[in-house]
């Protein structure tokens, strides 16, 4: 049986951490990515202590030459099955009034351009599979059709990633590559708070679901393994 393969950005903690984790459970050869090589290297001793094997390499999406790298760093060759965007920052950025530029530029850099530019130079990899996947860890935070006030950084660059989700969905529609976008809920992690109702474990369901579902469609926006607007 061919073992597939994944890469999971943001892995060493929260959603990311445990979408690892389930992939790792479903029989996926999966290597994370952290900022920090020093908690890469601890999320994969917490790994290895469950008894699943995930490798860890260190990737600033902040860093073009780092992201420009990474497949020549990544454990195994050939093919790339699932490619989950899941790294992103969260920072309290007020409304539009009064929202830092800086502060914007660093938000889209990590949420959005990071992942693009990263499919883009993985994209060779991933035309080489049968059935690729490419998932964004989107946000509610960022859909049109329920918009509310400030986080203007943080939402405007998931409004962008759904986008990007679109249009990707129909360039690599000729490959064979499906892209999706989704919201994981509000989740008990560090970004989330500890007030948040859903565990890390709920916040990954969908991604994992759409790493191996083969009725999802392209191109669109879930939750909780169901189609929402946009």
């Amino acid at each position: 049986m061919t073992i597939r393969t994944a890469l999971v950005t943001g892995a060493n903690r929260g959603i990311g951490l445990e979408i690892a984790r389930q992939l790792a459970r479903a029989g996926f050869q999966v290597t994370g990515t952290s900022r920090d090589p020093e908690k890469g290297e601890v999320a994969r001793l917490a790994l290895q202590e469950k008894g699943l094997t995930v490798s860890f390499l260190a990737l600033d999406l902040q860093d073009r030459q780092s992201i420009a790298t990474l497949p020549d760093r990544l454990p195994f060759s050939g093919r790339l099955d699932v490619l989950v965007h899941n790294a992103a920052v969260m920072p309290d950025s007020g409304d539009t009034s009064r929202v830092d530029l800086v502060s914007m530029d660093k938000t889209l850099q990590t949420n959005v351009l990071g992942p693009l530019q990263l499919s883009q130079v993985l994209l060779p990899r991933l035309k080489r599979s049968a059935n690729a996947r490419i998932i964004h860890l989107s946000s509610g935070m960022g859909a049109l059709s329920s918009m509310g006030s400030g986080w203007a950084a943080y939402r405007l660059s998931k409004t962008a990633l759904n986008g990007l989700t679109a249009v990707m969905a129909e360039d690599l529609r000729p490959f064979g590559i499906r892209v999706f976008s989704m919201c994981p809920g509000w989740v008990r992690t560090e970004m989330g708070g500890r007030s948040a109702p859903r565990s890390p474990a709920q916040g990954a369901e969908t991604a994992v679901w759409l790493a191996t579902a083969q009725e999802a469609p392209s191109g669109m926006f879930f939750r909780d393994r169901k189609v929402i607007p946009w």
